[in-house]
């Protein structure tokens, strides 16, 4: 498959993605990234974002990710994360406690490494809840 390059995203606990993608964007840790069959090698660090792609078939997919590697080479983008989700899995009570809890140490006199490490909660909290938004809204377009 010449137009298409194979996506893997892979975390700690188990393999997210195994698919064969027409375009891929990861978020790096300077900004974003597009990448298409062909595409240079490089490696680079991800930041917290959103990984979007669009499979074989021209399905758009999208995923929670935090931290971690990208290594693309012309057919292929491995992704070694410490944390994804693909949007249809993120558990949104979840997500919203976590950006509550977050804002709550940030709001209070919290000492600087708990803030800090609430800042980074909060920034993948609102991350997830982010991916499951576009999720939403895109399946509302499908909807007649």
């Amino acid at each position: 498959m010449a137009n298409t390059i194979k996506l893997e995203v892979v975390t700690p606990e188990r393999k997210v993605i195994d698919d064969q993608a027409i375009e891929v964007q990861v978020p790096g840790r300077d900004g974003y990234l597009g990448i298409l069959p062909g595409h240079a090698p490089l490696i680079t660090e991800l930041a917290v974002g959103e990984i979007a792609y669009r499979n074989s078939a021209g399905e758009s997919k999208r995923l929670a990710v935090a931290w971690g590697f990208a290594e693309v080479l012309p057919d292929k983008v491995t992704i070694l994360a410490e944390v994804a989700e693909k949007a249809e899995e993120i558990d949104v009570n979840r997500a919203q406690q976590a950006k509550q809890r977050a804002q709550s140490t940030l709001g209070g006199s919290a000492p600087d490494d708990a803030k800090a490490a609430a800042q980074s909660e909060l920034e993948r909290a609102e991350n997830r809840l982010a991916v499951v938004e576009k999720l939403n809204g895109q399946m509302a377009n499908l909807v007649p």
